[in-house]
């Protein structure tokens, strides 16, 4: 339950699916370091049981415990779905579940590893590993069409197995611009440009100070703030320039939103950014990479403008809407009609519900 998409849908689904149709257990394991943990920053009351031994990182005596757990707790509940989230845990959740005699396994796939995380070779197994689970997996949950198709073209389960469910969101009420920029330290009037990132390799978070460093001459009174961490932030603090502030993570992102002017996004692979979906709710236009499900939530022209994966172009694309006032008004109403409309967390729980009950009917499993 690391700071991400992940466990922001997995919160909305546990506080708000209807208790009386369904009952939950969540089992989690820890984030490793470098990393947040969501429940203690933003979700602290959310009920879970911690797996001993389930991480990131593959560490075979701690995933065989894992597993192991894993099997107990099913074998204890025994529920009818078990639905998993992120690769390692989707991983050992359809195995333990499987041996625990489950009749059904949902797998959500919030983005994936085809490129940009490992080696070619590694990727090939991974890609083997999940073809090999999709099999026997009921239904496959993807995130946004893009990241749906790329998985089919590597031949990881059919067409049929898929459905579509975006992220849905809730958001506290967001403060004033004026009240926003007082919370966070940072002066009223400057144009303020955002990453909320982990702050990790495939996310290039470098590609936010180079734009910084590239933009510095143009507007010299913009502020770019860097709200995440992670393993780069120490070479990140080293490398950025006096117009870059760091903010670490903020259980309060809804004040982060209402500060900025423009968020970015400078990722090399995403399923469907969380971040992006945030700041529109909060009529933030973005400027975003042209990767995974992205141009799902940033309509290019319409609510952001879409750019190449290098940060010249990305500099381009953030000094076009900093240097057009109306522009950026037109992307900021854009975004948060877009967002407003197509990101409900409401929205996440009834589709997520729906296909439950698909799963139900199919299976003959009892309904109350």
């Amino acid at each position: 339950m690391n700071v991400g998409g992940p466990a922001l849908q997995v919160t909305g689904l546990v506080e708000g699916m209807n208790r009386r149709r369904f009952d939950h257990r969540l089992l989690t394991g820890s984030v490793g370091s470098g990393e947040t943990d969501y429940v203690e920053l933003r979700a602290p009351s959310l009920p879970l049981t911690r797996v001993s031994g389930l991480g990131r990182a593959p560490q075979p005596l701690d995933d065989l415990r894992a597993l192991r757990l894993l099997h107990r707790e099913m074998r204890a509940f025994r529920p009818h779905i078990v639905h998993t989230h992120t690769a390692k845990a989707g991983v050992l959740g359809r195995v333990a579940a499987r041996a625990a005699g489950v009749p059904a396994l949902v797998h959500t796939f919030h983005g994936h590893l085809l490129h940009g995380y490992f080696s070619p070779a590694v990727t090939r197994g991974v890609v083997q590993v999940e073809r090999t689970l999709a099999r026997t997996t009921t239904r496959l949950v993807a995130v946004g069409a893009r990241v749906r198709d790329d998985l089919l073209d590597a031949g990881i389960g059919r067409p049929s197995q898929y459905a579509v469910v975006p992220p849905g969101i809730a958001l506290p009420d967001p403060p004033s611009k004026e009240a926003a920029r007082v919370a966070l330290d940072l002066p009223q009037h400057a144009p303020l440009v955002v990453l909320v990132a982990r702050l990790t390799t495939i996310k290039r978070p470098e590609r936010f100070l180079d734009v910084a460093r590239l933009l510095a001459d143009r507007h010299p009174e913009a502020i770019f703030a860097v709200v995440g961490e992670g393993e780069l932030l120490p070479a990140l603090r080293e490398q950025a320039g006096p117009n870059v502030r760091f903010l670490g993570w903020r259980a309060d992102v809804e004040v982060v939103y209402a500060a900025s002017d423009l968020v970015v996004l400078t990722s090399d692979n995403e399923g469907m950014p969380v971040s992006l979906i945030e700041a529109a709710l909060c009529g933030v236009p973005a400027v975003a990479t042209r990767v995974g499900s992205v141009a799902e939530v940033v309509i290019d022209g319409k609510s952001g403008l879409l750019a190449e994966a290098d940060a010249e172009d990305l500099a381009r694309k953030v000094d076009a809407v900093l240097s057009d006032a109306e522009l950026r008004k037109r992307l900021a109403a854009g975004a948060l009609g877009h967002g407003t409309a197509s990101f409900s967390r409401a929205r996440l729980v009834a589709d997520t519900e729906e296909l439950y009950e698909q799963i139900a009917a199919e299976k003959g499993l009892p309904r109350p």
